[in-house]
């Protein structure tokens, strides 16, 4: 592959869409849930989101903009990872929109509530997997050049995980089987995983 199209991104890509979120792709989705110090329950999906570490168990999510999430998670040092199946994405999409800081998302996407046992804020009942997190660190991201940039990742210790007993076989957990929905680029791309595109490798 020797012919390329090549662009620095300052000076702009010249293509008909930014291909960024399209190359680092496909991401799985921060479906976070938090509460406010009011009590208000908040659940917003973020496309930057994944692990960091094994042990502790560490996972983080980048929101541009200081949103309430942020906010929220690092008022009251808690949230939620609630994984979007693809019975849920319709309602993940719903709780995208900018809606007012008194507006319970749950509610506006009809979804029903789980109570966390290690930390306050709500899950998503019918997500396959939640995590429910401690708020370990808040970085407000910096370019090359040393200046801030107006986005935010929140990282949080996993401290309880809820597994639904139909994604485990044999003791094992089978990541098709919660049918994620995984962030693409575009405006609008979502992809899912099956088991055909499945293959094995190990390490040597």
């Amino acid at each position: 592959m020797s012919d390329y199209h090549f662009y620095q991104p300052k000076e702009g890509h010249n293509l008909k869409h930014d291909p960024f979120n399209g190359i680092i792709a496909p991401r799985p989705i921060g479906w976070i849930s938090t509460l406010g110090q009011d009590g208000n329950a908040n659940l917003a999906p973020y496309s930057f989101f994944n692990a960091f570490n094994y042990s502790p168990p560490l996972i983080g999510f980048s929101s541009i903009g200081y949103k309430d999430t942020v906010r929220n998670a690092e008022q009251t040092g808690e949230f939620c990872w609630n994984l979007v199946s693809q019975s849920l994405a319709q309602a993940m999409n719903l709780t995208s929109q900018a809606a007012p800081i008194d507006v319970d998302e749950f509610e506006l996407a009809q979804l029903a509530k789980g109570n966390s046992r290690m930390i306050k804020p709500p899950y998503v009942l019918h997500s396959p997997v939640v995590m429910e997190c401690k708020t370990s660190q808040i970085i407000q991201l910096r370019a090359a050049d040393g200046s801030h940039c107006d986005t935010w990742l929140v990282m949080g210790e996993v401290v309880g995980v809820h597994i639904a007993n139909q994604t485990l076989r044999d003791g094992v957990y089978q990541t098709t089987l919660a049918q994620p929905v995984l962030r693409g680029g575009g405006a609008g791309d979502y992809f899912t995983l099956s088991e055909q595109q499945k293959f094995v490798m190990k390490r040597p």
